[in-house]
């Protein structure tokens, strides 16, 4: 009896860390510059409401940088810099990488701000993210 107990518990153990395991994602595929698609959408209600309404005019413009740590590439930093109207606006901040969860630190001006973000797809042209409040980035590679 103690053997069936015995084995059912390490089955159960074992399936329950392989389902738990989240994808790894390539660090290297990370770094370089990213901008936005044009196409962005955030939730699953905002593109039923896309297709109710015109879509709204150009924003501003925004290419996220990440460099990795050459001793640890899964750590680095990162600058995000925002165009609008002629002007460009700089916030630097550092990253870390851990399986599929990309946490990012930024200091907005006396504000340190901190977000985890789950990477839904990392391609060499093709980087999709989804935050906390399941809002949904879409970014490409900047050529």
């Amino acid at each position: 009896m103690r053997l069936i107990l015995g084995s059912a518990l390490v089955m159960a153990l074992c399936g329950a860390t392989l389902a738990g395991q989240a994808a790894k994602v390539d660090g290297k595929l990370l770094a370089g510059k990213w901008e936005q698609t044009p196409d962005k959408v955030d939730t699953k209600k905002d593109k039923e409401d896309k297709e109710k309404k015109a879509p709204p005019p150009a924003g501003p413009a925004m290419v996220i940088e990440f460099t990795p740590n050459e001793k640890m590439p899964l750590m680095g930093t990162m600058s995000v810099t925002v165009t609008d109207a002629g002007k460009d606006f700089k916030v630097d901040g550092k990253y870390t990488l851990a399986a599929d969860k990309l946490t990012v630190e930024m200091k907005l001006g006396d504000k340190d701000v901190k977000e985890t973000l789950t990477i839904k797809k990392l391609t060499d042209s093709e980087f999709v993210t989804e935050d906390s409040k399941q809002k949904t980035e879409n970014l490409r590679r900047k050529r």
